[in-house]
């Protein structure tokens, strides 16, 4: 079973910066892909941002410019880099991986969240 466990929420002013790390514990693999997601209060969780193993990051249009992820494959974390924060960045903040089941398939692995809060 996989464990995400996250950390580096908290509350910033409009305009600052946070960092949000992810750390696997429990049996690691290989995650297919591993990312970001948010949810708002009264609102669907939406993807922040995702990457693969290889190649280039998904962001979703209201973070590009703004938000970087970084994918460590070697020690199967995730960091997303906030700049430039608005108060509409306000959420609880998971991160994911895609746990890969053999042959083909995979699933879900989510973490507790931590919240990020934009306000002055």
């Amino acid at each position: 079973q996989v464990q995400l466990v996250e950390s580096g929420g908290g509350l910033v002013q409009p305009g600052g910066s946070l960092r949000l790390s992810c750390v696997p514990s429990g049996s690691i693999f290989s995650f297919n892909s591993m990312g970001w997601y948010r949810q708002a209060p009264g609102k669907q969780r939406e993807l922040v941002a995702a990457k693969g193993r290889y190649g280039s990051p998904n962001y979703a249009d209201a973070v590009k410019g703004r938000f970087t992820i970084i994918r460590d494959n070697a020690k199967n974390t995730v960091f997303l880099e906030m700049n430039s924060l608005k108060p509409e960045d306000t959420a609880v903040y998971y991160c994911n991986a895609k746990v890969p089941q053999p042959p083909s398939d995979e699933y879900d692995a989510w973490g507790q969240g931590t919240q990020v809060t934009v306000s002055s």
